[in-house]
């Protein structure tokens, strides 16, 4: 099956600053991809390269088999929704359904219209007036009702409160079941993306630092609390990702295909911080 998103050395460089390097990924369909990192890793550059809105300076990328944005009918395969689910102040509910559907080709009215009940928003609101989780939600409504293949959210639920994030990400994974559709979502919520999220990538650095099925990467990560002696007896082809020292012991988390005696199964969360701050240490 053809990756929904697939690279090969992507980089994007603005003037002297190189915001991704060398970026060699390939996202399976079907999947809920976090994409992860710290402020300036390269996430929104990387999504908007994957939208078209930015070209490559080096290197390859295909979305859904295609070029990025290479015309109408590439364009109606992916929804977007960019940072802080930017919607039309002026604009009411109900306009924001009608230019989608003169936009959008494929634009289900139905299952817009039922979200919009659903959510009890008033039709005849002007955007400028809803709040921050009204307008994420109408953001995700308009993307998901052009019915494409790939959904990409570029840090959708950063300025919600927490009761909105977990409205917003329950609704995204019924989207999700009901039109089958791939999804990446950004964030630098980890807790966030472990609700939801079936593949994972880390960006740190403008790099990707890992990236894999979710399953996979909890399976070969491991988390070592205490003095640090045991990661002088690690099994052969062990590798140590991050260690952090605390006034009360310390931890590390080691990467390792087989069992490691007395270590517990790393999170998400222990994954991803890992990687981000072996980066940072490094840098």
């Amino acid at each position: 099956m053809t990756p929904v998103i697939e690279t090969a050395q992507l980089s994007k460089r603005y003037r002297h600053k190189t915001a991704l390097a060398d970026c060699t990924i390939a996202v399976p369909a079907g999947r809920i991809v976090g994409l992860v990192g710290p402020n300036g890793a390269g996430k929104s550059t990387l999504l908007s390269l994957t939208c078209g809105l930015l070209a490559p300076t080096s290197g390859r990328i295909e979305v859904l088999g295609g070029r990025p944005a290479a015309g109408a009918a590439q364009l109606a395969r992916v929804g977007f929704v960019a940072q802080d689910a930017p919607v039309y102040a002026g604009l009411s509910v109900a306009d924001h359904l009608r230019l989608g559907a003169r936009l959008n080709p494929r634009w289900d009215a139905a299952l817009a219209n039922r979200r919009i009940d659903r959510l009890g928003l008033d039709p005849a609101q002007k955007a400028g007036r809803l709040s921050g989780g009204q307008r994420a939600q109408l953001a995700l409504t308009v993307a998901a009702a052009k019915r494409g293949e790939l959904l990409i959210l570029d840090e959708p639920v950063a300025s919600l409160d927490p009761i909105a994030r977990r409205a917003f990400l329950h609704d995204l994974l019924e989207f999700v079941a009901e039109l089958g559709v791939s999804v990446v979502l950004s964030s630098h919520l980890l807790g966030d993306l472990a609700q939801v999220c079936d593949h994972l990538i880390v960006l740190a650095g403008g790099r990707v630092q890992v990236a894999g099925d979710v399953a996979d990467l909890l399976a070969v990560h491991h988390r070592l609390t205490g003095d640090g002696a045991a990661l002088d007896a690690l099994p052969a082809g062990a590798r140590v990702v991050h260690t952090e020292r605390t006034t009360l012991g310390g931890h590390a988390i080691v990467r390792c295909d087989g069992p490691i005696p007395g270590a517990q199964r790393a999170d998400l969360e222990d994954v991803g911080l890992a990687y981000m701050m072996a980066t940072e240490a490094h840098r």
